[in-house]
C-alpha cells in the first residue's frame, strides 16, 4: 500500500468532481492531481531527494493537503508541526528530524527569520500563503508554475511516510515513524466502519498537523470526496460552514464539540445536512453525548480511540452504542472495540494478560503500530517489544470486548492507597448542568498523599 494510491483512484473515478474547497478557491481531482504533480516536481527540481524530510508549519488549507501528497509523490517524508508550539520546541523538531525544507503560511511566514538562526539541516524555505513573500523566502505558486510535473515514484509499504511529533508529559518531544502500510492501513479501517456510500462533503476542522485530522486526508480521497477546509477551529464558523458547504461528516475532539454545543450563534445555523460526526482524542462526557444525540437526532456518531503511535485508530465505538436505553446501553463510557485488523489486551505489571474486567495497561497490535521513535531506540524499545504497542493507558475490556480508558497511567491519582481515575470524576461532574468544562488533577496532601482536584469552568 502506499498513500498517492488514494489520490490515483479519486482522479479514476471522479476526475471532474470538486476535489477541495477553500474559501473562493475550488478545483477538481484531475486539478488537483495536476498541482500535487508539480509541486513534487518542484521538491526535485529544487535537488531534494528521496527520503529528505519536509516539515510543513501552516494552518488548514488546500495547499496543505496539495502537500500531503506531492511529499510521498516525489518520495519524501512529511513533517507536520504543531501550529501551537512556541520557537524552541520547533527548532528542536526541525532539527531532530533533519529536514530539509520547511513550508510556512502568512501566519508562521514571520518566524522564518528567527528560525533560520538556529536550525540546522533546512536548505529551503517555502511561502504557501496568501501574503507578501519575504526575501528569505520561496513562493509556492511560483514554483508550482515553473516547474514540470513528474510522475510518482511509488515509494510505499513499510518505507518511511511521516514523523509526528508527540510532546507526551515528560522529556523532550519523540517523532513517531509512520510507514505507508501504517497510515493506509488506518484510512481503511475506519471507513470499513463508517462508510455507508455516497459522496462524503468533509469539514477540516481539526488541525491538519494532528493525526485526529490529518487521518481524514487519505480517507476523503480515496473515495473522491470533497475536502471543505477552515483554517481553525472557532464554534460561528464551523457552523456557518457546515451550512453554507452542506457538509455532511465532520471530525473533532470532545472539547470542541462541547464548546460548539456552548456558542449560542452556532446553534444559530441549519445543520441538517449533517450525517457523521467523528470524535476522539479524549474521552466524551455522557452529558455531551446526551445533547448532542437530542440536537441532532439524525446525525450518526463514531468515537475512534486511539493514539499517533497507532496512526492513530485502535478502537471504534459504532453509532448503534451511543444510546442509553435498550439492549445496547452500557457502551458510551467506552472507546468502543478492536477496530478490524486491530488486536487489543489488557496486561499487568508482569506483562500478563488479565481476564475481562481487570485493569490494566492497553497494548496494541497490528499493520497501524508505527515503525518506532525516530533517533530513538532506547524510548521505541521501552513500549514497543514481544510484537506489541505498550500504550501507557489502564484500562480494562468487558465481557462483550468493549475497550475502557479509565487513565493515563501515569495521570492516576493515588490518595490514601486508593487509585482514583480522573476520567470517571469528571464524567460525573459533566451531568451537572452548571459545569461547562472540567479537568480533574492530583494535588499534594499531608495525610493522603495526594487529593483530587478540580478545575471547573461554569
Amino acid at each position: 500500500m502506499y498513500i498517492t494510491q488514494s489520490l490515483k483512484r479519486a482522479v479514476q473515478t471522479n476526475s471532474q468532481g470538486i476535489a477541495t474547497i477553500d474559501g473562493d478557491r475550488q478545483q477538481t481531482w484531475q486539478q488537483f492531481a495536476a498541482r500535487v504533480a508539480k509541486v513534487a516536481g518542484a521538491f526535485q527540481a529544487l535537488g531534494l531527494a528521496q527520503g529528505d524530510r519536509i516539515a510543513v508549519l501552516s494552518l488548514n488549507s488546500d495547499r496543505y493537503l496539495e502537500v500531503y501528497y506531492a511529499v510521498p509523490w516525489f518520495g519524501g517524508v512529511i513533517v507536520p508541526l504543531n501550529t501551537r508550539l512556541a520557537v524552541p520546541e520547533l527548532v528542536y523538531m526541525l532539527n531532530d528530524a533533519g529536514a530539509t525544507c520547511l513550508l510556512v503560511d502568512d501566519t508562521f511566514a514571520p518566524l522564518v527569520s528567527e528560525l533560520q538562526e538556529q536550525l540546522e539541516t533546512v536548505r529551503y524555505f517555502i511561502h504557501m500563503g496568501e501574503g507578501e513573500v519575504a526575501t528569505l523566502l520561496l513562493d509556492y505558486e511560483t514554483l508550482l508554475v515553473q516547474s514540470e510535473p513528474i510522475p510518482d515514484v511509488g515509494r510505499g509499504g513499510d518505507a518511511l511516510a511521516g514523523i509526528f511529533y508527540t510532546g507526551g508529559t515528560t522529556g523532550l518531544p519523540k517523532g513517531v515513524m509512520l510507514s505507508h502500510t501504517n497510515l493506509m492501513t488506518n484510512c481503511l479501517t475506519l471507513l470499513s466502519h463508517v462508510y455507508t456510500g455516497g459522496t462524503w462533503r468533509y469539514l477540516h476542522v481539526s488541525p491538519m498537523f494532528h493525526l485526529a485530522g490529518g487521518a481524514f486526508v487519505s480517507m476523503v480521497t480515496i473515495i473522491g470526496g470533497i475536502h471543505c477546509v477552515i483554517s481553525g477551529f472557532h464554534p460561528e464558523k464551523v457552523a456557518q460552514a457546515i451550512q453554507q458547504q452542506a457538509i455532511t461528516h465532520v471530525q473533532m475532539i470532545p472539547t470542541m464539540l462541547n464548546m460548539f454545543l456552548n456558542n449560542p450563534q452556532a446553534q444559530t445555523f441549519e445543520l441538517s445536512s449533517l450525517q457523521y460526526i467523528l470524535y476522539g482524542g479524549s474521552p466524551m462526557p455522557e452529558a455531551t453525548i446526551g445533547r448532542l444525540r437530542d440536537k441532532y437526532p439524525t446525525c450518526r456518531l463514531a468515537q475512534a480511540y486511539g493514539m499517533t503511535e497507532l496512526s492513530p485508530i485502535a478502537t471504534i465505538l459504532d453509532d448503534e452504542y451511543h444510546v442509553f436505553e435498550g439492549v445496547l446501553t452500557g457502551k458510551t463510557k467506552s472507546g468502543g472495540r478492536p477496530a478490524f485488523g486491530v488486536e487489543v489486551q489488557i496486561v499487568g505489571e508482569k506483562g500478563d494478560a488479565l481476564p475481562a474486567g481487570a485493569i490494566g495497561m492497553i497494548t496494541v497490535r497490528g499493520p497501524n503500530v508505527m515503525l518506532g521513535y525516530w533517533n530513538k531506540p532506547e524510548e521505541t524499545a521501552a513500549v514497543l517489544y514481544d510484537g506489541w504497542m505498550h500504550t501507557g493507558d489502564a484500562g480494562y475490556i468487558d465481557e462483550d470486548g468493549f475497550v475502557f480508558i479509565v487513565d493515563r497511567l501515569k495521570d492516576m491519582i493515588v490518595t490514601g492507597g486508593e487509585n482514583v481515575y480522573s476520567t470517571e470524576v469528571e464524567n460525573v461532574l459533566y451531568r451537572h448542568p452548571a459545569v461547562a468544562m472540567c479537568a480533574i488533577i492530583g494535588i499534594p496532601h499531608d495525610v493522603w498523599g495526594e487529593q483530587v482536584h478540580a478545575i471547573v469552568v461554569p
